[in-house]
Protein backbone atom coordinates (compact mmCIF):
# COMPACT_ATOMS: atom_id res chain seq x y z
CA UNK A 1 0.00 0.00 0.00
CA UNK A 2 1.17 3.66 -0.85
CA UNK A 3 0.49 6.29 0.76
CA UNK A 4 1.63 9.97 0.30
CA UNK A 5 0.74 12.71 2.68
CA UNK A 6 3.00 15.81 4.22
CA UNK A 7 2.39 14.96 7.95
CA UNK A 8 3.62 12.17 9.76
CA UNK A 9 2.52 8.91 9.36
CA UNK A 10 0.26 6.97 12.08
CA UNK A 11 1.28 3.91 13.90
CA UNK A 12 -1.84 2.19 12.05
CA UNK A 13 -0.58 3.89 8.29
CA UNK A 14 2.94 2.14 9.30
CA UNK A 15 1.58 -0.91 9.81
CA UNK A 16 -0.33 -1.07 6.59
CA UNK A 17 3.34 0.65 4.99
CA UNK A 18 5.39 -2.34 6.36
CA UNK A 19 3.30 -4.95 4.56
CA UNK A 20 5.27 -5.65 1.65
CA UNK A 21 8.85 -5.81 3.39
CA UNK A 22 8.02 -6.14 6.93
CA UNK A 23 11.47 -4.17 8.04
CA UNK A 24 11.50 -1.70 5.23
CA UNK A 25 9.37 1.04 4.04
CA UNK A 26 10.90 2.39 0.71
CA UNK A 27 10.27 6.25 0.29
CA UNK A 28 10.44 9.11 -2.12
CA UNK A 29 10.30 12.36 -0.79
CA UNK A 30 10.01 15.77 -2.56
CA UNK A 31 12.32 18.01 -0.11
CA UNK A 32 10.88 21.24 -1.15
CA UNK A 33 7.26 20.70 -0.86
CA UNK A 34 8.17 18.02 2.08
CA UNK A 35 5.57 15.40 1.30
CA UNK A 36 6.75 11.47 1.38
CA UNK A 37 4.86 8.69 -0.78
CA UNK A 38 5.72 5.41 1.00
CA UNK A 39 5.43 2.01 0.70
CA UNK A 40 5.89 1.50 -3.23
CA UNK A 41 7.47 -1.85 -4.59
CA UNK A 42 9.52 0.04 -7.06
CA UNK A 43 10.48 4.22 -6.15
CA UNK A 44 9.29 4.86 -9.42
CA UNK A 45 5.82 4.43 -8.62
CA UNK A 46 6.34 6.88 -5.74
CA UNK A 47 7.89 9.48 -8.19
CA UNK A 48 5.00 9.37 -10.13
CA UNK A 49 2.28 9.88 -7.75
CA UNK A 50 4.19 12.65 -6.32
CA UNK A 51 5.22 13.86 -9.98
CA UNK A 52 1.54 13.65 -11.19
CA UNK A 53 0.73 15.54 -8.07
CA UNK A 54 2.68 18.31 -9.23
CA UNK A 55 6.26 17.74 -7.74
CA UNK A 56 9.23 18.19 -9.85
CA UNK A 57 11.78 15.69 -10.69
CA UNK A 58 14.68 17.77 -9.47
CA UNK A 59 13.22 17.93 -5.67
CA UNK A 60 12.47 13.79 -5.80
CA UNK A 61 14.82 11.39 -3.81
CA UNK A 62 14.12 8.15 -2.87
CA UNK A 63 15.13 5.93 -0.32
CA UNK A 64 13.93 3.65 2.81
CA UNK A 65 13.66 3.34 6.26
CA UNK A 66 15.23 -0.10 7.66
CA UNK A 67 12.51 -0.52 10.50
CA UNK A 68 14.82 -2.77 13.23
CA UNK A 69 18.07 -0.55 12.88
CA UNK A 70 15.89 2.67 12.31
CA UNK A 71 18.61 3.14 9.89
CA UNK A 72 17.37 6.07 6.86
CA UNK A 73 19.25 4.99 3.84
CA UNK A 74 19.41 7.50 0.15
CA UNK A 75 19.87 4.57 -1.90
CA UNK A 76 16.95 4.42 -5.67
CA UNK A 77 17.84 3.93 -8.93
CA UNK A 78 15.39 7.69 -9.24
CA UNK A 79 18.28 9.04 -7.88
CA UNK A 80 20.64 8.40 -10.72
CA UNK A 81 20.35 11.95 -12.95
CA UNK A 82 23.46 12.63 -14.82
CA UNK A 83 23.96 16.23 -14.78
CA UNK A 84 23.64 16.39 -10.97
CA UNK A 85 23.75 13.01 -9.53
CA UNK A 86 25.79 10.04 -10.97
CA UNK A 87 24.99 7.51 -8.31
CA UNK A 88 22.00 5.67 -6.88
CA UNK A 89 23.17 7.54 -3.53
CA UNK A 90 22.66 11.38 -2.99
CA UNK A 91 25.78 12.53 -3.27
CA UNK A 92 25.26 16.21 -2.54
CA UNK A 93 25.41 16.99 1.10
CA UNK A 94 22.75 19.40 2.04
CA UNK A 95 20.40 17.00 0.34
CA UNK A 96 21.26 13.54 1.71
CA UNK A 97 20.81 15.99 4.93
CA UNK A 98 17.20 17.37 4.57
CA UNK A 99 16.33 13.21 3.19
CA UNK A 100 17.15 12.25 6.09
CA UNK A 101 15.56 14.45 8.48
CA UNK A 102 12.70 14.55 6.39
CA UNK A 103 12.51 10.48 7.01
CA UNK A 104 12.84 10.85 10.50
CA UNK A 105 10.03 13.60 10.57
CA UNK A 106 7.90 11.26 8.45
CA UNK A 107 8.24 8.29 10.89
CA UNK A 108 8.95 10.30 14.30
CA UNK A 109 6.49 7.34 15.74
CA UNK A 110 9.31 5.13 15.21
CA UNK A 111 11.94 7.29 16.73
CA UNK A 112 9.71 8.39 19.59
CA UNK A 113 9.41 4.62 20.93
CA UNK A 114 11.37 3.34 23.73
Amino acid sequence: MVITKSEPFTNKEIEKLKELFEVYIKTVIDVSKKICSAGCDRHYESEKILLDRGSRQEDLWGGGIDLETKAVDCNSMINIRPTINNSNEVIDKKIREEFERLSKFFFKNIYEQK
